[in-house]
């Protein structure tokens, strides 16, 4: 049976904002074949918190594929085999929102947790993270990588069966008594069904509470210029100005397309927890 590590990264507080996935194969008592990818997650709102843990940006995977298709050809492996993840409530959580949100079924799952096997196996005070983990059984890798995250994972999996004596992973897991964690298939979820007329009326009409001050938000050009993007009311309608000449002239510049979907590559202003606020006011204009 398939042995297969995996680690996804996001790209804000979603679970199905996968923006990596990392994929490590065990075979033999070695890893046989590592493979990483970067998606395209269904909005590009990176969350600054998550882009300070693996310093992926909007424009890294503005052209990447869709989470389908990147799974695509790992589905059958994980499908079939046993799945490694470190904290895996989370990753699987990632995996079955994420095809969730592409409208596919959710195959039935076997995993094994090894933040649990390290703290049956490799029991520490300082705790059993991947990087404290790793760090102790001398793993080398790059952490918040999705590529050396699975990588890691399997290694440490590795290292318990080889401080077990036991030569896979369902015989660690019975050696530590801790059995795998299975989970039935799952459809994905109905479509909304059409608000009503009084839901629709009060998503017009709502208006989140004003902040004290109109944000701003500054951006760099192409050119290394600094431009400013203001929320304007005037119009009636809640819409996003720069000062670049595009903006100058009434267009919808680059800058301003950018913000409008949470891509804060180029936000060089530390605000972008009100471009969260903003976004919300511009999705329930009428």
């Amino acid at each position: 049976m398939t042995t297969i590590a995996i680690d996804f990264e996001t790209a804000n507080e979603r679970r199905d904002s996968a923006c990596a996935v990392g994929l490590a194969w065990i075979e033999g008592g070695r890893v046989v074949r590592r493979e990483s990818r970067l998606i395209r997650p269904p909005e590009l709102r990176f969350a600054p918190g998550n882009i300070r843990v693996h310093g992926i940006l909007p424009a890294d995977v503005r052209d990447r594929p869709s989470f389908a298709a990147v799974m695509a050809e790992f589905m059958p492996d994980l499908a079939t085999g046993t799945i490694l993840a470190h904290n895996a409530s989370f990753d699987i959580g990632v995996l079955r929102a994420s095809l969730h949100a592409c409208g596919q079924a959710a195959p039935p799952l076997a995993y094994l947790c090894t933040v649990q096997v390290a703290r049956r196996v490799f029991p520490d005070p300082a705790g059993c993270g991947l990087a404290k983990v790793a760090g102790r059984l001398g793993i080398r890798f790059s952490h918040h990588d999705a590529g050396d995250d699975a990588y890691a994972c399997a290694e440490i999996a590795l290292a318990a069966m080889r401080e077990t004596e036991t030569g896979d992973v369902a015989g660690l897991a019975q050696a530590i008594a801790l059995p795998l964690t299975r989970i039935d298939g799952s459809p994905p979820p109905p479509p909304r069904p059409a608000r009503g007329a009084i839901a629709e009326r009060a998503l017009r009409t709502f208006r989140p509470p004003a902040s004290p001050a109109t944000p701003r938000f500054t951006v760099r050009g192409s050119t290394g210029n600094r431009y400013e993007v203001t929320l304007d009311e005037r119009a009636g309608a809640p819409s996003l100005r720069c000062t670049c000449m595009a903006g100058r002239h009434g267009m919808r510049c680059r800058h301003v397309k950018a913000l409008a979907v949470g891509d804060v590559t180029d936000l060089l202003s530390d605000n972008a927890v009100d471009l969260v606020r903003v976004l919300g006011l511009l999705a329930t204009a009428p």
